[in-house]
Protein backbone atom coordinates (compact mmCIF):
# COMPACT_ATOMS: atom_id res chain seq x y z
CA UNK A 1 0.00 0.00 0.00
CA UNK A 2 3.00 2.32 0.22
CA UNK A 3 3.47 4.68 -2.72
CA UNK A 4 6.75 5.21 -4.55
CA UNK A 5 7.69 8.86 -5.14
CA UNK A 6 8.84 9.21 -8.75
CA UNK A 7 9.47 12.96 -8.69
CA UNK A 8 9.22 15.91 -6.30
CA UNK A 9 9.21 19.55 -7.29
CA UNK A 10 9.29 22.24 -4.61
CA UNK A 11 6.82 25.04 -5.24
CA UNK A 12 7.50 26.89 -1.95
CA UNK A 13 10.59 26.71 0.24
CA UNK A 14 10.17 28.46 3.59
CA UNK A 15 11.13 27.29 7.07
CA UNK A 16 7.48 27.13 8.18
CA UNK A 17 5.82 26.38 4.86
CA UNK A 18 7.51 24.19 2.32
CA UNK A 19 5.23 22.77 -0.34
CA UNK A 20 6.01 20.26 -3.02
CA UNK A 21 4.29 18.63 -5.94
CA UNK A 22 4.93 14.89 -6.07
CA UNK A 23 4.43 12.36 -8.82
CA UNK A 24 3.74 8.98 -7.21
CA UNK A 25 3.15 5.40 -8.20
CA UNK A 26 0.93 3.06 -6.24
CA UNK A 27 1.83 -0.64 -5.89
CA UNK A 28 -0.75 -1.48 -8.57
CA UNK A 29 1.06 0.81 -11.05
CA UNK A 30 -1.44 3.66 -10.95
CA UNK A 31 0.27 7.05 -11.31
CA UNK A 32 -0.90 9.81 -8.96
CA UNK A 33 0.07 13.18 -10.40
CA UNK A 34 -0.05 15.72 -8.94
CA UNK A 35 -0.05 15.05 -5.21
CA UNK A 36 0.65 18.13 -3.08
CA UNK A 37 2.45 17.88 0.26
CA UNK A 38 3.06 20.68 2.76
CA UNK A 39 6.18 20.08 4.84
CA UNK A 40 6.13 21.62 8.32
CA UNK A 41 8.26 21.23 11.44
CA UNK A 42 6.98 19.25 14.39
CA UNK A 43 4.79 21.37 16.63
CA UNK A 44 3.86 21.02 20.30
CA UNK A 45 0.97 22.15 22.47
CA UNK A 46 0.06 21.74 26.12
CA UNK A 47 -2.88 21.82 28.43
CA UNK A 48 -1.22 24.28 30.84
CA UNK A 49 -2.30 24.35 34.49
CA UNK A 50 -0.89 26.87 36.96
CA UNK A 51 0.19 26.18 40.53
CA UNK A 52 -3.17 27.76 41.52
CA UNK A 53 -5.00 25.14 39.43
CA UNK A 54 -6.02 27.63 36.71
CA UNK A 55 -6.01 26.75 33.02
CA UNK A 56 -3.93 29.04 30.81
CA UNK A 57 -5.28 29.77 27.36
CA UNK A 58 -3.92 32.13 24.75
CA UNK A 59 -6.14 34.41 22.71
CA UNK A 60 -4.88 35.41 19.27
CA UNK A 61 -5.93 36.34 15.78
CA UNK A 62 -5.67 33.52 13.23
CA UNK A 63 -5.55 35.03 9.77
CA UNK A 64 -6.62 31.92 7.79
CA UNK A 65 -9.87 31.92 9.79
CA UNK A 66 -10.11 35.70 10.02
CA UNK A 67 -10.99 35.29 13.71
CA UNK A 68 -9.58 35.74 17.18
CA UNK A 69 -9.69 32.35 18.91
CA UNK A 70 -8.79 30.70 22.21
CA UNK A 71 -6.03 28.12 22.08
CA UNK A 72 -3.61 26.17 24.21
CA UNK A 73 -0.05 27.56 24.23
CA UNK A 74 2.27 25.97 21.70
CA UNK A 75 4.28 26.28 18.55
CA UNK A 76 7.01 24.74 16.43
CA UNK A 77 9.85 22.71 17.94
CA UNK A 78 13.20 24.19 16.90
CA UNK A 79 15.95 22.05 15.32
CA UNK A 80 18.09 20.44 18.02
CA UNK A 81 15.39 20.65 20.71
CA UNK A 82 13.65 17.68 22.24
CA UNK A 83 9.86 17.88 22.10
CA UNK A 84 9.75 18.67 25.84
CA UNK A 85 12.40 21.40 25.52
CA UNK A 86 10.46 22.97 22.66
CA UNK A 87 7.24 22.83 24.66
CA UNK A 88 8.85 24.39 27.74
CA UNK A 89 10.32 27.18 25.57
CA UNK A 90 6.98 27.87 23.87
CA UNK A 91 5.18 27.99 27.23
CA UNK A 92 7.70 30.47 28.58
CA UNK A 93 7.73 32.65 25.44
CA UNK A 94 3.96 32.77 24.95
CA UNK A 95 2.80 32.96 28.58
CA UNK A 96 5.79 33.93 30.73
CA UNK A 97 5.11 30.86 32.88
CA UNK A 98 7.57 28.10 33.78
CA UNK A 99 6.10 24.70 34.65
CA UNK A 100 7.28 22.19 37.24
CA UNK A 101 6.17 19.24 35.17
CA UNK A 102 5.72 18.93 31.41
CA UNK A 103 4.51 15.42 30.62
CA UNK A 104 4.12 13.98 27.11
CA UNK A 105 0.61 12.58 26.58
CA UNK A 106 0.55 11.72 22.88
CA UNK A 107 0.90 12.90 19.31
CA UNK A 108 -1.51 13.59 16.46
CA UNK A 109 -1.30 14.35 12.76
CA UNK A 110 -3.42 17.40 11.92
CA UNK A 111 -4.13 16.56 8.29
CA UNK A 112 -1.97 13.68 7.02
CA UNK A 113 -3.56 13.93 3.59
CA UNK A 114 -1.66 17.18 3.02
CA UNK A 115 0.65 17.90 5.99
CA UNK A 116 3.72 15.81 6.82
CA UNK A 117 4.17 16.79 10.47
CA UNK A 118 2.98 15.67 13.87
CA UNK A 119 1.98 17.73 16.88
CA UNK A 120 3.35 16.47 20.19
CA UNK A 121 0.87 16.85 23.05
CA UNK A 122 1.70 17.67 26.67
CA UNK A 123 0.16 18.20 30.09
CA UNK A 124 2.02 21.03 31.87
CA UNK A 125 1.37 21.51 35.59
CA UNK A 126 2.62 23.72 38.40
CA UNK A 127 2.95 26.84 36.26
CA UNK A 128 4.39 29.97 37.87
CA UNK A 129 4.74 33.37 36.20
CA UNK A 130 8.49 34.06 36.00
CA UNK A 131 8.84 36.61 33.19
CA UNK A 132 7.06 38.70 30.59
CA UNK A 133 6.10 37.19 27.24
CA UNK A 134 8.79 36.99 24.53
CA UNK A 135 6.66 36.95 21.40
CA UNK A 136 7.73 36.53 17.79
CA UNK A 137 7.36 39.55 15.50
CA UNK A 138 4.07 38.27 14.06
CA UNK A 139 2.49 37.27 17.39
CA UNK A 140 -0.08 39.20 19.42
CA UNK A 141 -1.06 36.90 22.24
CA UNK A 142 -3.21 37.63 25.27
CA UNK A 143 -2.81 35.14 28.13
CA UNK A 144 -6.00 34.29 29.99
CA UNK A 145 -6.53 32.27 33.17
CA UNK A 146 -9.67 30.24 33.76
CA UNK A 147 -10.94 28.14 36.63
CA UNK A 148 -11.58 24.50 35.77
CA UNK A 149 -15.32 25.20 35.73
CA UNK A 150 -14.92 28.17 33.37
CA UNK A 151 -12.59 26.17 31.14
CA UNK A 152 -14.93 23.20 30.81
CA UNK A 153 -17.82 25.55 30.10
CA UNK A 154 -15.78 26.93 27.17
CA UNK A 155 -15.26 23.35 25.98
CA UNK A 156 -19.00 22.59 26.29
CA UNK A 157 -19.85 25.74 24.31
CA UNK A 158 -17.24 24.77 21.68
CA UNK A 159 -15.30 27.99 22.18
CA UNK A 160 -12.02 26.13 21.68
CA UNK A 161 -12.05 25.09 18.04
CA UNK A 162 -8.40 24.27 17.33
CA UNK A 163 -8.63 20.51 16.68
CA UNK A 164 -5.08 19.74 17.83
CA UNK A 165 -5.79 21.44 21.14
CA UNK A 166 -9.03 19.55 21.68
CA UNK A 167 -7.03 16.37 20.98
CA UNK A 168 -4.48 17.49 23.57
CA UNK A 169 -7.25 17.90 26.14
CA UNK A 170 -8.53 14.40 25.36
CA UNK A 171 -5.10 12.76 25.82
CA UNK A 172 -4.29 14.85 28.93
CA UNK A 173 -7.55 13.77 30.57
CA UNK A 174 -6.89 10.16 29.58
CA UNK A 175 -3.38 10.34 31.05
CA UNK A 176 -4.62 11.97 34.25
CA UNK A 177 -7.17 9.19 34.73
CA UNK A 178 -10.06 11.65 34.37
CA UNK A 179 -11.33 9.83 31.30
CA UNK A 180 -11.90 6.10 31.07
CA UNK A 181 -13.36 3.78 28.49
CA UNK A 182 -15.27 0.62 29.28
CA UNK A 183 -15.90 -2.09 26.79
Amino acid sequence: MKWKTLDSTYISDHVYFTARRDRCEREDGTIIDPYFVVEMPTSATALAITAENKILLVKQYRHPLGEVILEFPGGFVDPGETFEEGMRRELLEETGYAFGQVEWVGKVAANPGVLNNYTELFLATGGVKVQQQELDRNEEIEVLEFTMEEFFEKIRRQEIVQALHVSCLFFALLKAGKLAFTG
